[in-house]
């Protein structure tokens, strides 16, 4: 148990920039003092003394805001930060490495006895405000946006967002690199304005990335056919992209990784 306390103190340094050194974190971490409190009242559950067991984690709650079942298991480097009104139901297990922020509830949907609330595996964020209901599991290195409601399994990788949650994305999508290629390829950076659009609009200009690529590989194959069948195809390279800079009056013509032409003018002004 010592080592694994050793670990949760350890692993704040490398995910709170705010922690300067030891000695503040053992004295003014509430998620951290709420993590030590349960392993010393999981280990009482765990040798039968449950009545201690819940008193103990009840203190907790009093102390910390942070209210964890003593028979819920938690893995290793498992950091909860600020901490206030973080919830972990009994049958809840979360992985290693894993990182819970405030408001974070990890509840059931049912008043059955048996597993009712979430596995967490390893490398599992979840942000301020969300709730993990229900005997689901959310695979590893998964991401919980804030004031997300997740009710059903989460693949590997995932970000979920949203009330129910959905994907935005996931870090295993195989399709990311080649749309980046081809939006290089046209003139278009779709992820350089990802982050800050509305994911619907995101996952729209993705589902218009995958479209256009199929086109274009589409065409390649017809102009080959046509090539080999002795028709006169024009390979000529794809038209120039006209880009507008309101802060430049000038227009500048460069050359993209295809030795594509692009022209930079200013907007025209009344």
């Amino acid at each position: 148990m010592f080592k694994h306390v050793r670990e949760d103190i350890k692993c704040v340094f490398e995910r709170d920039p705010a922690a300067r050194n030891t000695f503040e974190v053992l004295t003014t971490y509430p998620g951290v003092h709420a993590v030590i409190f349960h392993r010393c009242s999981h280990s009482l559950w765990n040798f039968g003394l449950t009545w201690l067991a819940r008193l103990l984690s009840t203190f907790a709650r009093w102390v910390t805001g942070v209210e964890i079942h003593p028979a819920a298991k938690i893995g290793r480097r498992f950091f909860i930060d600020h901490g206030m009104g973080v919830v972990i139901g009994e049958t809840a297990e979360i992985g290693d490495d894993c990182t819970l922020y405030h408001g974070v509830t990890l509840g059931g949907t049912s008043w059955d006895k048996g597993k009712r609330h979430p596995t967490l595996a390893n490398n599992v964020v979840v942000g301020a405000g969300a709730k993990v209901l229900g005997p689901i599991t959310v695979n590893e290195g998964a991401r919980i946006g804030s004031n997300a409601v997740v009710a059903k399994n989460v693949p590997a990788g995932a970000i979920m967002i949203g009330v129910p949650a959905h994907v935005a994305r996931s870090s295993q999508d195989v399709n990311i690199k080649k749309r980046r290629e081809f939006a290089k390829k046209i003139g278009f950076d779709a992820y350089g304005v990802s982050q800050d659009a509305a994911d619907p609009v995101s996952n729209a200009v993705n589902c218009m990335l995958d479209h256009i690529h199929a086109m274009d590989g589409k065409i390649e194959e017809l102009n080959v056919a046509l090539k080999q069948m002795g028709a006169d195809v024009d390979v000529s390279p794809l038209p120039e992209l006209e880009l507008y800079n309101i802060d430049s009056e000038e227009k500048n013509t460069s050359k993209t990784d295809d030795g594509v032409a692009v022209k930079d003018d200013s907007v025209m002004r009344n």
